[in-house]
């Protein structure tokens, strides 16, 4: 990459970021249409409606300066970043202005001129990764949380669920791995059917080696588990929760009943948000989280279900190729 580097010294350039609820991820690219990526960076968090400004502000600068190098600051003519927590469409709103706030900051701490610097959701970003910069669909995000969201004009124009851990997400990560906890409890207190489960997650909150689940479990043993895993649990956050999913993921795959139920039901909840959003046989599905991409656990399950709709997934890894995309037409746009 130090030769493209060296080559865009005179060059007009573009940068994207994609600033979601685990991490901020930014991409330097030139900007023509067809133009090189030339450059990564990636720092913390990056909600604007969780994340306080001058946090973000802080994160902002980090993964901006580790992709953008102080010689070629001078030529960024566009910005636009995707944010957890803000819209396109709602510049009034709270995390639009937290994220407009942050990013100008960061910009200006850098060097960058400011040019024009758009706002966008993450998800928003994400659909315009996917292969030709789609203005008009359905998006769908499954990764710690879960929501679908309709985009018009590159716009989200409707939304279902994202409603966060308490109240929804969902088929989420977090979503799989409370079913995962519950699961382990039934197990222990015998409302439950017997699942690896109860031994996996107990292992991982390392709870001791006597009242993980082995061989003979007497009431007593059972009791003792439940005793030891309510508190590890409790003091986490609740979003730890979603660290489990790939416990039930694993368990599903030697074919524990109980874990693949769980994997059936979130792809059933999944394809209910989709369902909400009113989607037309043929209708483009952009697709991104861990949880829907390659190998995904719930890839398989929820692409079977879409068929029935007439619909499939276009997946993306994240949104910070679709920052680029969008910084692009708006340079564009500007000239």
């Amino acid at each position: 990459m130090g030769n493209d580097l060296n080559q865009t010294l005179g060059e007009e350039l573009v940068v994207g970021l994609d600033a979601g609820g685990t991490r901020t991820r930014v991409v330097l690219a030139a900007a023509e249409a067809d133009g090189r990526f030339l450059g990564e960076g990636a720092a913390g968090p990056g909600n604007a409606l969780t994340v306080p400004v001058p946090q973000l502000t802080d994160h902002l600068a980090e993964a901006v300066a580790e992709a953008v190098p102080p010689r070629l600051r001078g030529n960024v003519v566009s910005v636009v970043g995707g944010f957890a927590g803000a819209t396109a469409a709602s510049p009034d709103d709270p995390g639009h202005v937290n994220a407009r706030s942050a990013l100008t900051a960061a910009l200006e701490r850098l060097g960058v001129p400011a040019g024009p610097v758009g706002i966008c959701s993450d998800i928003e970003a994400a659909f315009a990764a996917a292969p030709g910069t789609p203005a008009d669909g359905l998006a769908l995000v499954a990764g710690t949380g879960a929501v679908g969201m309709r985009i018009t004009g590159r716009h989200g124009t409707a939304t279902v669920d994202g409603d966060g851990w308490l109240l929804g997400d969902d088929g989420s990560g977090f979503w799989i791995g409370r079913a995962a906890v519950r699961a382990a409890l039934r197990t222990a207190d015998g409302r439950g059917q017997a699942t690896v489960l109860a031994e996996t997650v107990g292992r991982a909150l390392g709870l001791p080696d006597e009242v993980v689940p082995g061989g003979r479990w007497t009431r007593a043993d059972r009791e003792a588990y439940r005793m030891h895993l309510l508190p590890a649990v409790m003091a986490e956050p609740p979003i730890r929760l979603a660290r489990f999913a790939p416990l039930v993921a694993e368990a599903a795959a030697a074919k524990d009943a109980v874990a693949r139920a769980v994997l059936d039901e979130a792809a059933d909840r999944l394809t209910d948000t989709v369902r909400a959003l009113e989607p037309d046989p043929g209708e483009r599905i952009v697709a991104t989280g861990g949880l829907l991409g390659p190998g995904g656990p719930l890839t398989p399950r929820l692409t079977a279900r879409l068929r029935v709709l007439g619909l499939s997934l276009d997946w993306v890894a994240d949104g910070s190729r679709g920052a680029v995309a969008l910084a692009r037409l708006a340079h564009g746009g500007a000239r």
